[in-house]
This record gives C-alpha cells, structure tokens and sequence, in this order.
C-alpha cells in the first residue's frame, strides 16, 4: 500500500513534458506519481514512466468504474485512486488485490471501504473541511489512515500533516501550469525542491 508523504499528481502533462517532469519529481525524493486517467495519452505515459523510472511507483488516478480501472491495470499502473466511492471498484479491487485508494468524504463512505478492506483512504477535497473534521473521523475509526488531495498548497502542507493526515497530494500547486506551458525547468525544479523540503520537516 502507498505509504509516501507525498503523492504528485500529473494532470494535463504532455506526453512530451512527462519525462522531464518525472526526472525533476525524482531528483527530490517524490517517488509517487499518479497520472490522472483523463490525461491525454494517460494509458501511455503510464507506461513511459514505469519504464523510464524504475524506482518511482506509478499509479492512475480520476478512475470512475471498474472499466477504466482495467485499462489502468493493463497499463502496468501499480495503484490506483478514485475521486470518490464506486462500489464495483471496491468489489473489483479486493477480489483482484489492487492497490486502491478510494476517495471518501463522509463517516458512510468511509465504513464502505472498510468493509472492502481498505482502510487508507483519499479524503477529498480535503480543503472544503475544518481541521476538526478528521479528528472527528478519526474517532470511530481509528484504523483508517488518510490522504489530502484537494487544495493542498505549499503555503498548507504543514497544516494537514498537523491535523491528522498521514499523506498530501499535489497536482497543479506541485507541477505549476506556467512553468509547464514555458518550460522553464529551473524555476519548476525549485518550487518542486522548496516543496519537498517541507515534506521532508513533518
């Protein structure tokens, strides 16, 4: 199961960009990489990655259904994430011991995955919650652990980790739009270092 602090989320990379991307993501220890699935040529670049960076793990993300999810599998994804709960997913992935990080934001959803067997969880989107909120989850269930994904920005990170979050991730406030559309690398590799030495103090 993906334990990483960190999680970079490649939304709207071109294929032709990726590779750069992931060297520069590499570089400062941000290992985790979820391409999302209605990314152009997500299935592809996918497969680019794994093969270009053996040590990073890769996974799909913006998965809707099992269909997807079994296109993602094939792609050689090694997790998977949902930006909410689908049953037919939960059913599929523990049957088939996939790496699934569901996406939840209510107590139901949350005793959902559990039935399933997955007790590491997206909470999503975590920035529309007051810092009580997984405190309060937490309460009954005690043996889930929980990701940020939604809103975490570099000015924040600590803020989650504070409140109760095991791990963040990041996609367009990690790999800057305008840095992308320029390619300018130096400034993307320094917002991705400044980032990854906060990660590296929580």
């Amino acid at each position: 199961m993906n334990k990483s602090k960190i999680t970079g989320i490649l939304r709207n990379v071109k294929k032709e960009d990726v590779l750069k991307v992931g060297e520069i993501l590499i570089k400062h220890n941000i290992k985790d990489f979820e391409v999302t699935y209605n990314t152009k040529d997500s299935l592809e670049i996918v497969k680019m990655l794994k093969k270009e960076f053996p040590e990073a793990r890769i996974g799909m993300g913006t998965i809707l259904n099992v269909e997807e999810l079994k296109k993602a599998e094939e792609s050689g994804a090694e997790f998977i994430l949902t930006p909410s709960v689908n049953e037919e997913v939960l059913r599929y992935s523990g049957k088939n011991n996939i790496d699934l990080i569901t996406g939840v934001f209510s107590p139901s959803e949350v005793a959902l995955a559990l039935r399933y067997g997955f007790n590491y969880l997206k909470l999503f989107p975590a920035i529309d919650l007051p810092d009580s909120y997984i405190n309060n989850l937490m309460g009954p269930f005690d043996k889930v652990e929980f990701m940020a994904v939604g809103g975490v920005e570099k000015d924040n990170i600590t803020d989650f980790f504070k409140a109760g979050f095991k791990s963040v991730g990041m996609g367009s406030s990690l790999i800057k739009k305008s840095y992308l559309e320029s390619k300018d690398w130096e400034k993307l590799e320094k917002h991705v270092k400044e980032i990854a030495e906060i990660i590296e103090t929580v």
